[in-house]
């Protein structure tokens, strides 16, 4: 009877310890997730509606990289599908009497059907040639927003109900995560199906891809639809946590935020932006209470982690974890394998 291969035996040691890794760090950033409004300074109101925002920041930023780190679209119109999802939620909720808990669904099928539209009308195109359309898309939507007053209030702002009879953040930094868990959920698992591999495949080389057999133009437009649709859902939690909404919230820089934060946790990686979004989030809403005298600081540091992130760590965070986790993994197969032969 003859002894498993070495490199076997090697592959799939490595494999189980990287699948156990991944599920303790899993299980412990969620519990240090959970339990964190209850460690001082994060169990007063003010760092309880900083943890709210970092939540929500997570959670765009992991559809924002639906897209950017998997079909190599950069989506510059994402903050206007996210106030689209708000003012459409917002807008039944005020002149309808909808349930806010109902609006918010109703305003991702809104953003993800616009979204599908202007992916049919941009993804055919490439590069920077798609993030440019889908940015003018972004600011005719919030140009409409801007002047339809009658509709929307315009720059005077939109005061929506709130999802929760209560101005407690906790219980909003509860319902946000769970939205981020789902977010987080839904995507990784289409990302490991067929249809992932498809974006992947489209995302390193679209002339290859459609070789093989993949239809190019209908996966990327499913890809950006779902991201748009889970921009309008965010953006509903949005209009109902802060209860006013303005043309504001379509501003091109926050797209750029968003980007940031996907980028500097990992382009590709759906986890790394929901990890890296927390501290950096909590870090900027720092930065603006000690320099209030200096607004847009926060964009000279998500610059500065850019240029860092391009330079020393082109994976993000999330390449730099598993650079370490790789490390760790091969010597432990190393001394399993000494001890074997022993």
């Amino acid at each position: 009877m003859t002894s498993e291969p070495v490199t076997t035996f090697r592959s799939r040691l490595v494999a189980r310890s990287v699948a156990q890794r991944r599920r303790a760090l899993a299980a412990a950033v969620l519990a240090v997730a959970l339990v964190l409004p209850f460690v001082p300074p994060f169990d007063s109101q003010d760092y309880q509606r900083w943890l709210v925002g970092a939540a929500l920041m997570a959670a765009m930023a992991t559809a924002f990289d639906f897209t950017a780190g998997y079909i190599n679209i950069v989506n510059f119109g994402f903050a206007a599908f996210v106030g689209l999802g708000g003012y459409t939620s917002g807008l039944l909720a005020v002149e309808l009497g909808i349930s806010p808990w109902i609006g918010i669904f109703a305003g991702a099928v809104v953003a993800g059907f616009v979204g599908l539209l202007t992916g049919m009308l941009t993804l055919r195109l490439r590069g920077i040639y798609a993030a440019v359309m889908a940015w003018f898309v972004g600011l005719a939507v919030m140009g409409l927003v801007r002047n339809l007053p009658d509709i929307t209030r315009g720059s005077l702002g939109l005061n929506v109900p709130l999802l929760l009879a209560t101005s407690d953040n906790l219980p909003y930094y509860y319902v946000i995560l769970a939205m981020l868990l789902v977010t987080l959920t839904v995507l990784m698992l289409v990302i490991r199906s067929h249809i992932g591999l498809a974006f992947r495949a489209i995302g390193q080389n679209v002339q290859a891809a459609r070789a093989s057999g993949i239809n190019p133009t209908r996966y990327l437009v499913l890809n950006f639809t779902l991201a748009c649709a889970f921009a309008g859902w965010l953006g509903g939690f949005y209009a109902h946590y802060y209860g006013i909404l303005t043309p504001d919230v379509m501003l091109t820089s926050h797209t750029v935020e968003v980007l940031a934060v996907a980028y500097i946790g990992g382009r590709g990686s759906l986890w790394g932006p929901a990890i890296i979004a927390f501290p950096l989030s909590i870090g900027v809403e720092a930065l603006r209470t000690q320099f209030a005298t200096l607004p847009g600081l926060h964009l000279v540091l998500y610059g500065l982690l850019l240029i860092a992130v391009m330079v020393y760590w082109p994976g993000g965070a999330a390449g730099l974890l598993r650079s370490i986790e790789a490390r760790l993994v091969r010597r432990r197969a190393d001394r399993t394998e000494e001890n074997r032969a022993a």
